[in-house]
């Protein structure tokens, strides 16, 4: 990667990252704290969320939080009740990454589950718009704010097999590209997406289980784009989609 964070960049920014248990959200999570953020974790399992606080922890680096909260159960109310903690504990919120994502398998469509299809739209695109829409209001009091979406190359294929999921992913561009035309003008707040590649994911691995792995980046890899956005260096850029592989600013 040609972009290399300063020390510190993150310093003092307060960064909501979905889905950091495991995978790109836990490497993130960790590096951002490791560049000054308090980082809070959110995810589906506890126990997954208190091993990254306690690697934060064990760093040194500022004490992150935890707020457990299942994308397929939550609705309007829970991420109000989100958005109510953030501003009682630390009252600002300058970052929000949306890196959780749910698959279901890979099935033609003539053979798809109505179930599986309104599951997987509900975690993978309805709980981004709720989520985001709830925590605007709190992402406008800081001066410069950051909202990340993390996209997938099958969205814009319409990948065969891929059903929910790669619906759910192409609308969620189309959402990211919504939200960037309509708070550009009047807000601090930029909204941007990162296609990270192929990635050694439990996504991944669950999509591909046979698949050579030699050519598939690591979590830690595939970050740079995302901290470049979530920091000072990427004001300015928004409606963007970047990717990993080679990223440059």
């Amino acid at each position: 990667m040609s972009y290399t964070p300063a020390d510190g960049l993150l310093k003092d920014r307060v960064i909501l990252i979905t889905g950091a248990g495991d995978g790109i959200g836990r490497a993130l999570a960790c590096r951002c704290a490791a560049l000054g953020a308090t980082v809070v974790l959110s995810g589906r399992t506890l126990r997954k969320l208190e091993s990254v606080y306690d690697a934060i922890e064990r760093a040194g680096h500022p004490q992150p939080a935890i707020y457990p909260i299942n994308l397929e159960g939550a609705f309007p109310k829970d991420y109000a009740d989100l958005g109510e903690v953030i501003q009682s504990e630390f009252g600002r919120l300058d970052g929000l990454v949306h890196n959780a994502a749910l698959l279901g398998g890979l099935t033609p469509i003539a053979n798809y589950s109505v179930e599986t299809w309104h599951r997987l739209l509900h975690v993978n695109l309805n709980a981004p718009f709720m989520l985001t829409q709830a925590l605007l209001g709190l992402l406008n009091q800081s001066a410069d704010t950051s909202v990340v979406f993390t996209t997938d190359r099958v969205g814009e294929e319409g990948r065969a097999y891929w059903g929910a999921y790669a619906v759910a992913k192409g609308a969620t561009q189309t959402l990211m590209k919504l939200l960037a035309n309509e708070l550009e003008a009047n807000t601090p707040i930029r909204v941007n997406s990162v296609y990270p590649g192929k990635v050694k994911t439990r996504l991944r691995l669950s999509a591909y289980p046979a698949a050579d792995q030699r050519d598939w980046a690591e979590p830690d890899a595939v970050l740079a784009p995302y901290l470049y956005l979530l920091g000072p260096d990427g004001q300015g850029v928004t409606g963007r989609t970047l990717e990993a592989e080679g990223f440059e600013p």
